[in-house]
């Protein structure tokens, strides 16, 4: 019972602080030309893949509450960070590396921005290649600075502690 409680607490946290950082970020965390921050903590399935759902119920709560096309970013929004972190969990398994690890999972949340691209192309017309290629490079941006900033941040609070008994 006690792993249960404290891997949702720590979910909760990590939720909370997505829909944080994202709020206070808003302007520029949707739309064609996004760098949504919050982002970042989608290295946390580095660490342990328990986090996939403090994560993907961060991404879901922000867009609840956020977005401007609630609907489309509900299901493309949601559906890439759900399935960026279950690829991601499945290439990286038996990987010791930490740095290939951070690389796995930012070329594949990257790679699957093309869903963001395609949702913003529904919704708003924006041409798709146009959406991918600027919401990649937001992706890829956030990502790549987010890796050495969350290697040096689990070296202070043990990410993979935070859900173990």
């Amino acid at each position: 019972m006690k792993l249960k409680t404290k891997s949702l607490v720590t979910n909760a946290i990590v939720a909370a602080l997505y829909v944080a950082v994202t709020a206070v970020l808003a302007p520029i965390s949707f739309g064609a030309l996004q760098f949504r921050v919050a982002e970042i903590f989608n290295h946390l399935i580095i660490f342990n893949r328990k986090y996939i759902f403090g994560i993907v119920s961060g991404v879901f709560i922000s867009n609840l509450f956020f977005s401007t096309i609630v609907g489309y970013d509900l299901i493309f929004g949601v559906g890439h960070s759900l399935m960026s972190l279950l690829i991601t969990s499945k290439l990286i398994k038996n990987i010791p590396n930490i740095w290939v690890k951070f690389f796995i999972n930012t070329l594949v949340f990257t790679v699957l921005s093309s869903l963001i691209a395609l949702e913003l192309n529904l919704a708003f017309s924006v041409p798709f290649w146009f959406g991918y290629l600027t919401v990649g490079i937001g992706e890829l941006a956030i990502m790549a600075i987010g890796a050495p900033v969350m290697l040096y941040l689990d070296k202070k609070v043990h990410f993979n502690e935070r859900m173990e008994a």
